[in-house]
């Protein structure tokens, strides 16, 4: 196979330094925010060269096959036909390609958080945001283990502004405008039960369109939410 070299391109600014903090303490606001802040709150500002695209994919394949500590950079070069010192000029290390990886994740979470912003009320913001979720959970499920287990991933979380913006916004579309503790621990009882549930043995043999319709069944009664059909 013929291997390319790819232009250099300047190095990535570095991750944020704040800690994480609990959902309470954020003190995260009741209306719908607005499109300054839900931009604000993007992570991915700078575009990506098609370059780094084709990494981050070739990564993402191969992380969800292999798992992030048995992925290479030269497993990556093979992948999309360069040199291993190509991928050395966009990303310096193969952290750096974890994080480019979660920060493409974090993208598709926000651009569903955004549609679900759009809606005309809470009820049908919660069911947008309900549906995209489940969707990107399915979509993702062979990649749920690498992206919350892989400790490189856990330390960029859990300093990373955008990321806590993000959350920020989704928690406060699921409590809607109760945020006391029965909120607060019904939405991350929601969440950590879709994210276990996508990759439980027990529902490994589920095709994708089976999985997403008996989450979004059972997610909707669980937030008392109308049992229509939108799958």
């Amino acid at each position: 196979m013929k291997r390319t070299s790819f232009p250099t391109l300047p190095a990535r600014s570095g991750v944020g330094s704040r800690s994480a903090r609990s959902v309470k303490a954020l003190g995260y606001p009741h209306a719908v925010v607005s499109a300054e802040s839900a931009a604000a709150s993007r992570p991915g500002s700078i575009p990506r060269s098609p370059a780094k695209a084709r990494i981050v994919s070739a990564a993402v394949s191969l992380f969800a096959e292999h798992g992030v500590g048995g992925t290479s950079l030269q497993m990556i070069a093979d992948v999309i036909g360069v040199t291993k010192a190509a991928v050395y000029h966009q990303f310096r290390t193969k952290d750096e390609i974890v994080i480019a990886v979660a920060e493409a994740e974090l993208d598709r979470l926000a651009a569903a958080i955004d549609a679900a912003e759009a809606e005309p009320g809470p009820g049908s913001a919660r069911e947008a945001l309900l549906i995209r979720i489940i969707d990107l959970a399915v979509a993702r499920r062979r990649m749920e283990s690498t992206l919350v287990g892989d400790p490189v991933l856990v330390r960029f979380f859990a300093h990373h502004e955008p990321f806590r913006r993000v959350m920020g916004r989704l928690y406060r579309l699921l409590m809607g405008e109760d945020a006391g503790d029965e909120a607060r621990t019904q939405a991350a009882m929601l969440t950590a039960a879709l994210g276990g549930a996508v990759m439980h043995p027990l529902l490994a043999d589920l095709d994708d369109d089976t999985l997403r319709s008996q989450l979004l069944h059972l997610a909707r009664r669980f937030l008392g939410l109308p049992a229509e059909d939108h799958e």
